[in-house]
């Protein structure tokens, strides 16, 4: 029986868009409002911002899906605000108040003192309300039924956490850390040590990977682009390669491209000797990004995401 093949809805799309996610709609929904304004067959979003959060929010169309996973694993910068002396069920403003204390003053060089214990590699025990999986259920569809279960601690890397500003009773830190921080739970651990407890009242990413809040698009700037009779959205897209653009690079002469395509791990010249790299096809005077791959064992590039269209 011959399996018909379902024609995707759309036009194929290929690049990345950096989005500046609004407050109180989910990742997906902005995902899905950015796709129908492109009309795109194909696009993912690369790791949910929680509804009260905004910031950059890479959204990949077509073959840079293929390197989304780069940017779920990379590191980011946020500016959280943490509110003392409320603690939620959630641990940030959508939650319900479980528990009021009262703040005591501190000096900055206090509040230093405290933050400077996060520093490093730390252990984190997820939140009830993340969308970590349970036997294949979201966290925080159990904790919505008032189901709770035991979570195991991750360890997360924090690689600063600046005090930006602070009053009485908040806190503003700007925080770079490593994939899987939640930052709702440094502020009730943070609280914990001030012995008044915390939420998050506010959250804005400032940076994805690569990437910064200052290339992001809002999405009344992509509708009003869109309405624009000149306007073109494709203009506002950056290539596949650039989820990658701070990888060391190895350029392969068009042969060694060819088996490489095909499967095969290649020895190239002048190549790093481990990890993973960006690849490019010499053509002419330029190079043309193909994907990325493995350094094996034995010094020979094995392939791992390869793009079908060499383009950017």
């Amino acid at each position: 029986m011959t399996k018909t093949r379902v024609k995707r809805k759309g036009r194929p799309v290929n690049g990345i868009l950096l989005l500046d996610k609004p407050q109180g709609i989910t990742s997906n929904g902005a995902l899905q409002q950015v796709k129908r304004l492109f009309g795109a067959q194909k696009a993912g979003h690369t790791g949910s911002l929680d509804p009260i959060a905004t910031g950059v929010l890479p959204i990949c169309f077509g073959e840079a899906t293929k390197f989304s996973r780069f940017l779920l694993e990379a590191d980011k910068r946020y500016l959280a605000t943490f509110k003392l002396g409320i603690s939620t069920a959630t641990g940030d403003s959508e939650g319900e108040i479980i528990e009021t204390r009262p703040v005591v003053g501190r000096s900055r060089k206090d509040l230093e003192a405290v933050l400077a214990d996060y520093i490093g590699e730390i252990e984190q025990v997820p939140s009830m309300f993340s969308a970590i999986k349970q036997n294949g259920q979201p966290l925080y569809k159990l904790a919505r039924q008032g189901i709770e279960v035991e979570r195991k601690a991750r360890k997360v890397r924090i690689a600063s956490m600046r005090l930006v500003d602070f009053s009485e009773d908040e806190l503003v830190l700007n925080i770079e850390c490593s994939k899987g921080t939640y930052v709702r739970s440094l502020a009730e651990d943070i609280g914990e040590d001030l012995g008044c407890g915390a939420h998050v009242s506010a959250l804005r990413r400032l940076r994805a990977g690569p990437f910064d809040i200052d290339a992001s698009f809002t999405l009344p700037e992509l509708i009003d682009r869109k309405e624009n009779a000149d306007g073109e959205l494709d203009e506002l897209l950056l290539s596949a390669r650039s989820a990658v653009r701070d990888w060391p690079c190895s350029v392969l002469s068009a042969l060694t491209a060819s088996y490489l395509m095909q499967g095969q791990s290649v020895q190239v010249p002048n190549s790093p000797r481990s990890g993973w790299v960006s690849l490019f096809q010499e053509v002419e005077d330029d190079a043309n990004f193909i994907g990325v791959g493995e350094i094996l064992d034995d010094g020979r590039i094995a392939p791992r995401r390869l793009v079908a269209m060499q383009k950017g």
